[in-house]
């Protein structure tokens, strides 16, 4: 499966980016492209002092663009999207397939005093339910937002899926960097699954400080190693996954079986 990694800042109204990249990666045979946090809207915090009709106005716009690259390119694009409905605004990553549009809605958002997404947007607090799954030519594929990595919980949804790849777009800053890359090469490595990471680059300007958005948009291997990443400039990054390497990594490992073992033997006791 060849996938894409497109390392952007926020693009606003504009599309032209969109419009040569997609064509760049189409050229290189890429069936699945994957955006990182805040690219098609900006970030929250900027968010916060616009009005909810230019939100609507441009998440629109941005979905329209999308929607018609994915039909004259033949390829599925994955990039989060602010939503606007009856006044409320819900945090998503949005599935723009050829023939149809889907939406993962966030399920766990960051909430902390400096970056509180939970308190901004309207996602439904309400029992974890598994991530959003769709399949490309026998390629199982899940969408999980970055903060949702965190959580045990959210992987226990997944556990009897047998996903290949994991697609993460994520908005990560600050000193974070070695931290991100040691937690996505211990989910790959502990579910047997490619982990595709989408950062954004660029930066937002408080009254404080500078939150500079580093990319290091990454593959990582079901075996838990870093295969391919990008530096913290604007780039294009184009992968190659095997599902038969998710299979084996899952078998040479064993850490379902064991599992599965124990949870048969509770059922017979």
């Amino acid at each position: 499966m060849r996938a894409a990694v497109l390392q952007l800042n926020a693009q606003g109204m504009s599309s032209t980016k969109l419009y040569n990249y997609v064509r760049i990666a189409h050229k290189q045979g890429v069936k699945v492209l994957l955006l990182g946090e805040y690219i098609l809207n900006p970030f929250f915090k900027e968010l916060q002092s616009m009005s909810q009709a230019m939100i609507k106005e441009q998440s629109h716009q941005q979905s329209e663009i999308l929607k018609e690259l994915s039909t004259t390119y033949n390829m599925t694009i994955v990039a989060p999207l602010i939503l606007e409905k009856k006044k409320k605004l819900y945090k998503t990553i949005a599935k723009f397939a050829p023939s149809s549009t889907s939406y993962y809605q966030q399920q766990l958002l960051i909430n902390y005093s400096h970056w509180n997404e939970e308190k901004f947007f309207d996602n439904e607090v309400k029992p974890l339910e598994s991530p959003f799954i769709f399949n490309i030519h026998g390629f199982k594929f899940a969408l999980m937002n970055g903060f949702e990595l965190h959580f045990d919980e959210v992987f226990s949804k997944l556990s009897s899926k047998n996903i290949d790849c994991i697609l993460l777009p994520s908005v990560s800053t600050f000193d974070s960097f070695e931290r991100w890359k040691s937690l996505i090469c211990s989910r790959a490595f502990t579910h047997n699954c490619y982990i595709l990471r989408a950062n954004r680059i660029g930066e937002y300007q408080d009254k404080d400080s500078v939150w500079k958005f580093y990319g290091d948009s990454l593959l990582a291997s079901p075996n838990g190693e870093v295969v391919e990443h990008l530096g913290n400039r604007e780039e294009l990054m184009v992968v190659d996954m095997d599902h038969s390497e998710a299979v084996h990594a899952r078998r040479f490992w064993g850490f379902k079986e064991a599992i599965t073992k124990r949870h048969t033997k509770e059922l017979h006791t």
